[in-house]
């Protein structure tokens, strides 16, 4: 079983209870950093917000069929406060507990319910070749994403492509998208941008990441770029568990050589895994 599958089966059991990310990553026999990257890739969802989502739905349950202590289905969903349980349940609904439990049904409302592994993403993964990765000085265009809502890459793209072939110190055509600065709640830096020579001659519109000196398992996506997310996950819950390495917390990116049509979205793609050791 795969860590992900082990994760969901652990908080399903257990979210009623306290619950870390750790304690979750111990049962999926994994790190809190490699159950991280893993949960996203795999259910689109970081791995804490899912559990709150899933204590904010059972509570609204409890609401709608009338629960008449507020503060007690509060604390039950890890809340400390009417406050705070009142501030994560209008954002999570967009409605008071109060007004749901006098409305009296969950109709209107968008539950998360418990996520069931997709077992189609799973696609064939050919073996990768392992590199020793030089430093790498990138720049381009960066935004601040989180895997909810990280659908607007494709646009950053189109927005950075016209820049290709005049960046200041450009080395070479190829292009990279680089994630980097990632956390536990599943916010993320991605850079979409070419190697240069340094950043002096930057313009104040573009940013830049310096990616140091790494071991890398190197993944070819020959398929077309819409289908990226099966192959990470792939490598997240079925490579990395059974290849007996570790990854590295470090940027890891695609790299668009110039097979790669941005027109078309085919021609391949490379995914530089950081690994430990």
């Amino acid at each position: 079983m795969n860590p992900v599958a082990k994760a969901l089966w652990f908080i399903e059991s257990h979210f009623a209870g306290d619950l870390t990310l750790d304690e979750i990553a111990q049962c999926g026999c994994v790190s809190r950093f490699h159950l991280s990257r893993a949960f996203e890739a795999a259910t689109g969802r970081p791995v804490m917000r899912y559990v709150r989502a899933r204590r904010l739905s059972e509570a609204a349950r409890r609401l709608a069929r009338g629960a008449p202590e507020i503060l007690a289905v509060a604390i039950d969903a890890g809340y400390g406060s009417h406050e705070a349980f009142t501030r994560a349940f209008r954002e999570q609904f967009g409605i008071t507990p109060e007004a749901l439990r006098a409305q009296g049904h969950v109709d209107n409302l968008a539950l998360v319910e418990p996520i069931k592994m997709d077992e189609t993403l799973i696609t064939n993964l050919q073996p990768p070749r392992f590199v020793d990765g030089e430093p790498l000085l990138v720049a381009g265009f960066s935004e601040r994403y989180h895997c909810e809502g990280s659908s607007n890459i494709p646009a950053q793209w189109q927005r950075f492509v016209p820049h290709i072939g005049s960046v200041p110190g450009q080395i070479g055509n190829v292009a990279y998208g680089v994630c980097y600065n990632a956390d536990d709640a599943g916010n993320f830096d991605y850079l979409c941008g070419v190697e240069v020579a340094d950043f002096a001659a930057l313009p104040v519109n573009m940013s830049h990441v310096r990616i140091a000196a790494q071991r890398y398992a190197v993944f070819a996506h020959p398929e077309h770029i819409s289908a990226i997310r099966r192959t990470w996950n792939t490598i997240w819950n079925a490579w990395l568990p059974a290849s007996g390495h570790t990854p590295a917390d470090a940027p890891n990116f695609e790299r668009y050589d110039e097979r790669f049509n941005a027109t078309t979205g085919m021609g391949g793609v490379e995914i530089w895994l950081p690994l430990k050791g």
